[in-house]
């Protein structure tokens, strides 16, 4: 038995500081107006929570994973993004565990946040409030993590205003933490020390990620504002605890003392308590495991607050042969109480179940029946005409469906001053009724997506193409689609094959209509299909390519400059390159597992790689790749070669933004920039002669959304502290028809674009500045002059080795007081060193007698100036004595 814990309602910590979230934007760099959209999707993910305001009609919010918080706009029919303020610095706000939506000052909501509560996030929770219907927020940070994306997230709501005494919050914390108290509008915060059970349960204790070892503690708090007047905090409180042995307590002195619900239901962990004041019954709907995932048996109670007695009122009860199901979410029809519904949590085949009950749980009616298997009848019809891809692009066979109507459905509201109306959650979007009361009538109800305005697609890659459509999206979960209307939502994702993610993009630059993507699915449901994926018509359809053996998830890919070839770094497995449309892949030597590869945008031939913190360059279709003598390099980020510009290359990662025009060979790195998650192109200005460049990035300090129209001289902030959306930057790129546009992927916010709304811009053409590369050599430099005039000289940097190999680097500097159009470095080897693949160069060698000159792209050198060419070789690591370089 546990022991039970009698004691004065005490402070264990109290939090002082409170942070005002609305300041003025602090300004590092010029800035340029721009206003803002989501390209259109509606929904992409999963909605935990539907929270309708009791007090106040058509207030509503909605509550989701990773994606932020939304309020409802009904002139609309849409929603409206609530925490988009929220920037790199916090991005764990964008997890949203818990809302609550104040009934007596309606203006008043609170949401508690914090992304996940494993080691590796830093941030802690936080309990935001505020006074204008979430316009505009205050903070008040917690001393320990919450989870809105971790296990047990779809049970609720954990955060509660007291509808006697709105100053009064309650808020369930998960892994120990127990159950938190505020008295001050949620300005402060005291852990209520005589809560006996902060709740034992997890999915798998022993799990070393710290995912499924997730205990979600304390997960719904439902007052009985009978038990107290208006304007003294409520006397009775009903807590559930994700814990399978108690897994409810009650208080009746307003949260001095506590104690288990006699005769209360064990074996199951209640999800939901929603209580019926008019005839005062609080139900519970129970499942085995804390979801949202899985669950597999369960039962549903009715609790007569006044006389104690629990009835068991399960649809299907958990005992019966036929039970396959928990339960979870669970709605009462505030106008008619005696009539309730319950969701199955989870039946994943064939479809979720609704239960409605009109006499308060005696008696029940599905919301489709069996009738000659396979064949069902229903009680409603589906209208997905506004989201068609809500089919997923699926064709089953009966007794299943498309679209489904639901999973993961742990929400499920009726709207407390309409009937008729229902919103409920899904994994993908929200979908609701306005005439449910023909269920009664015996009648079928329409159900339709309901939102519009919701974005919550992880974005993983973005390409606009110079023609065609203009923009292709990879997504988390979704797939990706084509936008040939950023504003309109697309008639189906990508299908043929079908990914769950699509992890990368890319498009031939001279032929952009060629189109290949990679991307991951569950191999033993598609065991044929391949993780690769083809097109000819600009995305508009697709055809799956070969692939090699081990291949389980997708990677990255690139698209030769005239669609001829492709090379693809499956994850986990040796990149491939293919000539042609992926009918056979071959090794791609020299690029390391897991590199992120990208096509040179002029020459067909040339391909990148980018892997701990080495840039690697094939001049040969992907069939070798060599690491550059580049150093100095991120360990991880993104980079992206310029449209119409040979050997142009932008790499982002730790430390800031790196710049290249030789094709990776040396890399300059940027001034002023300190840390950058992505880069990329569009549109050039009028009279530049050089494409924009975007980046989100932190310049002088601030961390935001940049573009430059001068090559990366100065920059431009063009979003504001209104507009960060979290994590952002996973994938970007701009417009090459629309100057200024620019494309940003969000994890959890949809695909953003924005466009410029400043006066028109003129640039005067400059040209884009190469600096010095960064790096310093890794070996003993040989340096000597060349002949006659000392017009250059080359420098000999030692690199990696290996046994029996090495790589290596040398600079040519133009010494003289005039420029050369061309150079040619020649040594002699001290042993049987041999050359197997160089760059930056031709060379030949004859015996020891190397000779190394220019490529097309760097003989030209100014007085003063430097390029760089590399090799690999074999034999002794023992560098040559002297280097002998002529100018031409």
């Amino acid at each position: 038995m546990r022991k039970r814990l009698l004691a004065v309602l005490t402070a264990a910590a109290v939090l002082l500081v409170t942070a005002i979230v609305r300041m003025t934007p602090v300004a590092a760099v010029a800035s340029d107006p721009y206003a803002f959209k989501n390209v259109r999707i509606d929904g992409g993910g999963f909605v935990p929570g539907i929270i309708f305001n009791p007090s106040e009609r058509d207030l509503i919010y909605a509550r989701t994973d990773i994606g932020g918080a939304y309020r409802w706009d009904q002139s609309t029919k849409s929603w409206t993004p609530l925490l988009d303020w929220v920037g790199w610095d916090r991005w764990g706000y964008n997890g949203v565990i818990s809302l609550a939506t104040d009934p007596v000052e309606t203006n008043r909501v609170y949401a508690a946040v914090g992304m996940h509560t494993n080691d590796w996030d830093p941030g802690n929770g936080a309990i935001l409030r505020s006074t204008d219907k979430g316009d505009t927020w205050q903070v008040t940070p917690l001393p320990f993590k919450l989870g809105g994306n971790m296990p047990g997230r779809g049970m609720g709501e954990a955060l509660a205003v007291d509808p006697n005494d709105n100053r009064v919050l309650y808020l369930g914390a998960p892994n120990g933490n127990g159950l938190w108290r505020s008295t001050d509008y949620g300005a402060t915060w005291s852990q209520v020390t005589s809560f006996p059970n902060p709740g034992d349960y997890a999915q798998d204790p022993s799990d070393p990620t710290g995912y499924l070892s997730h205990r979600p503690g304390v997960v719904w708090v439902t007052y009985d504002p009978r038990s107290s007047g208006k304007g003294s905090p409520t006397q009775t409180i009903y807590v559930g605890v994700a814990d399978k042995d108690d897994t409810i307590y009650r208080t009746t002195d307003g949260g001095a003392t506590w104690s288990r619900v006699p005769g209360r239901p064990t074996g199951y962990i209640a999800h939901k308590g929603v209580l019926d004041t008019e005839n005062g019954y609080l139900y519970i709907a129970t499942s085995d495991t804390g979801g949202p995932y899985d669950g597999g048996k369960g039962d549903v109670w009715r609790y007569d607050t006044e006389t104690g007695a629990w009835t068991q009122i399960s649809p299907v009860p958990s005992a019966g042969s036929d039970a396959y199901f928990g339960y979870s979410g669970l709605t009462i029809d505030r106008q008619h109480p005696e009539t309730i519904m319950v969701a199955t949590q989870i039946s994943w085949w064939p479809d979720v179940i609704f239960f409605r009950s009109t006499d308060s749980g005696e008696t029940w009616t599905r919301v489709w029946d069996w009738t000659s298997y396979p064949d069902r009848s229903f009680r409603y019809t589906m209208d997905i005409s506004e989201n068609p891809w809500l089919t997923f692009g699926t064709d089953p066979e009966p007794p299943e469906v498309t679209p489904k109507l639901g999973w993961m459905t742990e929400s499920l509201e009726i709207d407390p001053f309409d009937s008729d109306r229902m919103m409920y959650g899904t994994g993908a979007t929200i979908y609701g009724t306005e005439n449910l009361t023909q269920w009664d009538a015996g009648g079928t109800f329409t159900i339709k997506p309901m939102a519009r305005g919701l974005e919550e697609t992880a974005v993983l890659d973005l390409i606009s193409p110079p023609s065609g459509a203009p923009l292709i999206s990879g997504l988390g979960d979704i797939a990706g689609f084509r936008h040939t209307d950023l504003d309109a939502v697309p008639s189906m994702m990508f299908t043929q094959p079908t990914f769950t993610s699509t992890t990368s993009l890319d498009y031939a630059e001279q032929a952009p209509s060629i189109m290949v993507r990679a991307g991951d699915f569950t191999d033993s449901d598609r065991p044929n299909d391949s993780h690769v994926a083809f097109s000819t018509d600009g995305g508009a359809t697709w055809f799956q390519g070969t692939e090699p053996g081990g291949v389980n998830e997708g990677g990255t890919v690139a698209a030769a400059a005239d669609g001829s070839r492709f090379v693809w770094a499956p994850k986990g497995v040796t990149p491939v390159y293919s000539v042609g449309f992926g009918t056979a892949w071959q090794t791609a030597s020299g690029l390391p597992t897991d590199a992120i590869v990208e096509s040179d945008r002029v020459n067909a031939m040339t391909f990148y790689g980018l892997s701990g913190g080495r840039f690697y360059r094939s001049t040969d279709g992907g069939a070798t790749f060599a690491a550059t003598a580049a150093t100095g390099l991120p360990a991880g980020g993104k980079f992206k070669a310029v449209p119409g510009r040979e050997g142009d290359v932008w790499v982002a990662g730790d430390g800031g933004i790196w710049h290249s025009t030789d094709g990776g060979s040396s890399f300059t790195r940027l001034s002023g920039i300190t840390d950058a998650v992505n880069v990329g192109f569009g549109k050039a200005a009028p009279g530049a002669n050089y494409p924009a460049v975007f980046a989100v990035a932190t310049i002088d300090g601030v961390t935001g959304l940049y573009r430059s129209d001068d090559g990366g001289s100065s920059w431009l902030r063009i979003n504001d502290d209104e507009h960060q959306w979290g994590n952002m930057g996973e994938a970007l790129t701009g417009d090459p028809r629309v100057y200024g546009r620019v494309y940003l992927g969000t994890n959890g916010r949809g695909i953003i674009y924005g466009d410029r709304t400043g006066p028109p811009i003129t640039v005067t053409p400059t040209e884009v500045p190469t600096g010095d590369p960064t790096g310093e050599p890794t070996g003993e430099p040989t340096e000597t002059p060349g002949p006659g005039d000392g017009g250059c000289t080359a420098t000999y940097q030692a690199g990696d080795s290996w046994p029996g190999g090495f790589q290596a680097g040398v600079t040519v500097e133009n010494t003289g007081d005039a420029a050369i159009t061309g150079w040619t470095v020649t040594w002699a080897w001290p042993g049987d060193q041999q050359i197997t693949t160089l760059w930056g160069g031709t060379h030949t060698q004859t015996g020891q007698d190397v000779t190394v000159t220019n490529a097309s792209y760097n003989g030209a050198l100014t007085a003063g100036a430097t390029t760089t060419f590399g090799f690999n070789a074999t034999g002794p690591t023992t560098p040559p004595t002297t280097l002998t370089c002529a100018p031409s």
